[in-house]
């Protein structure tokens, strides 16, 4: 996607997934295998129209190069002009953009144009909204994978348009041992030493490192020792060297982020509402021996505090999985 000075955040990538592919999924589930029947049989071909973008709420503005695109696949004909920008803060009444072109094409493109904008734009604030309540400190909010199938890609960038920083984008970008994992393996360190064989063996050294989630505190210290081995190693030289059997590397070498999950526990009689002394405890037990991630229990009231303690990142599922769409109107009228 060209760069444009209304799009200033940049898609993420992904090796197999593109925008326009989400974009032909939506336009091929709309028209089915007749189109857009009501427009076919009620707009003379020939008709020429205007349409205009209105925000009918608050919010952040997301997702105008999608529909750029969008407008791109179904007719490159039609001009939009756009009066805002992703990221900006809009107001009810405000007008953000104007399409000049076929009738039948602005209304063929105009509910998916929507649907990515709305959807992305209440992201975005949602987004907005937690980085804000962060002002001041060095925590950054992540999203997480709980988004719409199909759809990770346009919901990881509004992340970004809101002022947030994505995670990992899916099974194959980074590793993450969670519970689950570690109890099919057998334990942490059993699961953290396979996952480290594997990243050498695939020559993955250097482009693919690893988390690992923890819920208590001797999960925490079983990593905290792993990773204190790790840095010694790294910083004596005293790391084996590939196909040296002899003196095989310590555990922990990969994983560069430890997450905490549910560690920060509801309690209204605590400030924000919650109890974060465990999570406090983990984070200063782990120190600057890697990344540290809260997870669970992570609302706009509870943020500040949690972040507080000093953990690097909070994930936020909500921000993808319980969006409210920002309310956006498209009016048309013919020329």
């Amino acid at each position: 996607m060209a760069a444009k000075d209304y799009v200033p955040i940049p898609c993420p990538s992904h090796p197999t997934v593109s925008i326009s592919k989400v974009i032909r999924a939506a336009l091929e589930e709309d028209a089915g295998d007749r189109g857009d029947v009501t427009t076919i049989a009620t707009i003379p071909e020939d008709t020429q129209a205007t349409a205009t973008f209105t925000a009918k709420s608050d919010g952040v503005l997301a997702g105008l190069g999608v529909a750029d695109e969008v407008l791109a696949a179904v007719d490159p004909t039609v001009k939009a002009e756009w009066r805002a920008r992703d990221g900006d803060r809009v107001v009810p009444g405000q007008v953000l953009g104007v399409l000049h072109g076929s009738a039948r094409a602005i209304l063929v493109a105009e509910r998916v144009m929507l649907n990515f904008m709305q959807r992305m734009s209440g992201i975005a604030t949602a987004t907005a909204a937690m980085v804000s309540a962060l002002d001041g400190l060095k925590t950054r909010v992540l999203e997480t994978r709980k988004t719409v199938p199909g759809l990770r890609l346009l919901d990881k960038w509004a992340v970004l348009i809101g002022g947030g920083s994505n995670h990992r984008m899916g099974l194959f970008d980074m590793m993450m041992i969670k519970d689950n994992h570690i109890a099919a393996a057998g334990g942490i360190r059993p699961a953290v030493k396979r996952a480290e064989e594997w990243i050498r063996q695939q020559g993955l050294a250097g482009s693919l490192t690893i988390e690992v989630e923890t819920s208590t505190l001797e999960e925490v210290d079983d990593v905290a020792a792993m990773l204190r081995a790790a840095k010694a190693a790294k910083e004596g030289g005293e790391a084996a060297k590939e196909g040296d059997a002899a003196a095989a590397p310590p555990l922990g070498m990969f994983v560069s982020r430890v997450m905490l999950d549910n560690m920060a526990k509801k309690d209204a009689s605590k400030e924000g509402g919650v109890d974060v002394s465990l999570l406090a405890e983990a984070v200063a037990r782990l120190g600057d021996l890697a990344e540290t991630e809260a997870s669970g229990n992570v609302t706009l009231s509870t943020l500040r505090t949690i972040a507080a303690t000093g953990v690097s990142f909070v994930s936020v599922g909500a921000l993808t999985h319980s969006v409210s769409a920002l309310d956006i109107s498209l009016n048309i009228q013919t020329q």
